[in-house]
């Protein structure tokens, strides 16, 4: 089947104009496009502010209400609905902008393979009904890429107290690649999977935001590699019975916790590090967690007043190691201790020497032989954190 490529520019009338960086797209025409592309087309922005209208969409299911069949009352601003379409900017993301002005910034339903690539996704205007799970991208049963994309600022809503605009959503039967991307400066969760969501975060910055970097919960999956978290509220959780393998990830300079895994939920965390973060740099909450925490460095956390845990390096609210492999983790230099509420023998104190704060590589001398189970990617033995592991790379 041969595929078709549409350059879209900016226009007025219906005439194509060269575009400009300060130009805006007459209001539609861009929507106009995705709803004439025929199923498999690519759309090629050139460079200009691509501007949507709010436009009123009412769910039946609420993604993150106790009652899943909850009517709920939001707002889209572009929309693809039953095909795949490849979105993607002509130049650097920073030259194309969509400014979604909507709850719901791109909505993608019932879409197999849609890929969105190398633009900025902003302007969200957060929705009145606070069950809304709005988002600069939001994906319902529908397989999506994000490649390359600057996510936010997306700040806009009316109560700091109040739930914000995450950068990615993932709702029911939505299945997310997220690659390459910067999501920064949103005013709720980076990255939120709710029911029936599976995600792979790979490779991402993470910034600025309230709420958790990446959030999984209810029966959400995800794979959550090689990412930077920083400068939200909470780094990394699983919560509910959702499934995270966590690896290779910098969580550092978040107010509260920086890995945590509650409620009923499995979490596979190895070769992270949680560093710099308010409270603690890792954490067990609840008897019903279940999974492996290795070859994790935590080091300088607790630097603020006790919120949601302590202090420490590690945590284990219950006391309750059962279900659990803990092992070949450092800790060091944690604001009111290492360890809480388990056995200090079960990690290794000693000094990471990271050379920097910004690449966190370990001096050579501070590299120690992490679980004898895991391999670097040259196959010896991993290493303890960032830079050890199946998944890692060179710093």
């Amino acid at each position: 089947m041969l595929k078709r490529y549409v350059f879209l520019s900016l226009f007025v009338t219906g005439l194509a104009l060269s575009a400009q960086a300060d130009m805006s797209l007459v209001s539609g025409d861009l929507q106009q496009a995705i709803n004439t592309a025929a199923d498999g087309d690519t759309l090629i922005l050139t460079p200009g502010r691509y501007v949507a209208e709010a436009h009123a969409y009412t769910e039946t299911l609420c993604g993150n209400c106790q009652e899943q069949q909850t009517e709920v009352k939001a707002t889209y601003g572009f929309v693809i609905d039953a095909k795949r379409l490849y979105l993607r900017a002509q130049k650097k993301s920073s030259q194309v902008i969509l400014d979604t002005r909507a709850g719901y910034g791109m909505l993608v339903l019932n879409s197999q393979g849609t890929v969105i690539e190398n633009m900025t996704i902003t302007g969200g205007v957060r929705d009145a009904d606070g069950r809304a799970t709005d988002a600069a991208v939001v994906v319902k049963g529908s397989a999506v890429t994000l490649r390359r994309c600057l996510i936010g600022p997306n700040k806009n809503f009316k109560d700091s107290t109040i739930i914000g605009i995450c950068g990615v959503a993932v709702r029911e039967g939505g299945d997310a690649r997220i690659e390459y991307c910067m999501i920064k400066g949103n005013s709720w969760d980076g990255v939120a999977l709710y029911r029936g969501a599976t995600a792979q975060i790979h490779d991402c910055g993470i910034d600025s935001g309230r709420g958790v970097g990446i959030g999984v919960t209810w029966d959400a999956t995800a794979m959550v590699l090689r990412n930077r978290i920083s400068h939200y509220w909470k780094g990394i959780g699983s919560f509910g019975t959702a499934t995270v393998i966590a690896r290779n990830n910098t969580v550092v300079d978040n107010l509260g916790w920086g890995i945590i895994a509650s409620g009923a939920s499995t979490m596979i965390a190895e070769n992270n590090i949680s560093v710099h973060n308010g409270n603690c740099g890792m954490a067990v909450w609840n008897k019903g967690a279940r999974g492996r925490m290795v070859n994790n460095i935590l080091a300088f956390n607790g630097w603020r007043k006790e919120w949601v845990c302590p202090c420490v390096g590690f945590w284990n609210q219950e006391s309750d190691t059962a279900g659990w492999v803990i092992s070949h983790n450092i800790v060091w230099d944690n604001g009111a201790g290492n360890v809480r509420s388990v056995d200090s023998a079960m990690f290794i104190a000693a000094d990471p020497q990271f050379a920097d704060s910004v690449k966190y590589v370990p001096r050579a001398a501070a590299i120690k032989d992490g679980d004898p189970d895991l391999s670097n990617p040259d196959g010896t033995r991993s290493v303890i954190g960032i830079y050890g592991g199946p998944q890692a790379k060179k710093p």
